[in-house]
């Protein structure tokens, strides 16, 4: 593979089986919809922001766990094919790899989403500690919140040790974080997230930035990037607040469109393109990542990013 960056990235965090059930609209409480197919693909937040990252050459270590099932095993076996070291997982026995069942609206490409962890939740703390040595030798390291809480905490810690910044997709929000108690270089969160973490409303983040860079040094959060679908992407950089504008597509499916921000992100922007560049490419490559079906289908390669954003500087 040609290495587009020289980005170096350990990811720890989740792995599943998504799922995925076509439907013409989400249904409501209560309510029993048909849908028009039903497709098993790859996703889970780490794995996917994992491969976002390798897409644009990244040296990428996952570090996470699937069951001692098929999936498991096929699993891996496609993230190897991708260029990323999965030597660092586990394999938990007599356990099912994670699931997630996802319903897709064909209305407007919102989707529904249920997880079962499965082998996520065996990821320990100690199974992380045990990687140390391939986390103190990243760039940087990316993690999420879909596997126990303690196994991030410890990853968090050795990198907070050892100088590695730190990029927290912090999806799902947990309310016992402990925010302030571990730094954090760049937390990249949607609205609703943004608002359960600092309890303050993102609108605000321009005309009040004052109390926004108090609220992040609080948590000892040094960069804050809000991302809100085709709006322009917020970011409160080394006290600045700066937008980033999307680039415009028709999706068709929008599961995955935030991992795969988060790991060209932290790809291009630890591999050192600017910040607002990087944001760039993650904007574009979040948008191509709605084109297809599927969390890792429509993951686009470095060279998808070059082509569109060049086409659009036209």
């Amino acid at each position: 593979m040609s290495r587009a960056t020289n980005a170096v990235i350990a990811v720890v965090g989740s792995l599943n089986v998504d799922i995925l059930a076509d439907v013409q609209r989400l249904p409501r409480p209560g309510e029993t919809v048909v849908a028009t197919q039903v497709i098993t693909r790859y996703g889970g937040k780490g794995a996917n922001q994992a491969l976002a990252a390798a897409r644009q050459g990244a040296r990428v270590t996952m570090i996470g766990c699937v069951g001692d099932d098929p999936e498991g095993r096929t699993y891996m076996d496609q993230l190897r094919r991708e260029g990323i070291t999965v030597s660092t997982m586990k394999t938990a026995r007599a356990t099912s790899t994670g699931t997630a069942f996802i319903a897709v609206s064909s209305e407007n490409a919102e989707n529904q989403i249920i997880v079962h962890p499965g082998a996520n939740g065996q990821l320990t703390a100690a199974t992380v500690r045990n990687q140390r040595a391939r986390i103190a030798v990243a760039s940087a390291l990316l993690v999420q919140l879909e596997v126990p809480l303690e196994a991030v905490l410890a990853a968090i810690e050795i990198a907070n040790e050892t100088r590695i910044p730190v990029v927290l997709n912090p999806s799902p929000v947990q309310a016992d974080f402990p925010w302030g108690s571990c730094r954090i270089d760049c937390l990249i969160v949607n609205q609703t997230e943004a608002q359960a973490v600092f309890g303050l409303d993102a609108g605000t983040l321009e005309t009040e930035t004052a109390a926004w860079s108090a609220a992040l040094a609080e948590k000892k959060v040094q960069t804050l990037i809000i991302t809100r679908g085709s709006q322009p992407t917020q970011t409160l950089h080394q006290g600045v607040y700066q937008t980033v504008p999307t680039h415009p597509v028709s999706p068709i499916d929008t599961v995955g469109a935030g991992d795969t921000f988060a790991g060209v992100f932290a790809a291009q922007h630890h591999s050192g393109k600017p910040f607002l560049e990087a944001v760039r490419w993650a904007n574009v490559a979040g948008a191509l990542a709605t084109l297809k079906p599927g969390a890792q289908e429509g993951i686009p390669m470095a060279g998808d990013i070059t082509q569109a954003i060049a086409a659009a500087d036209e």
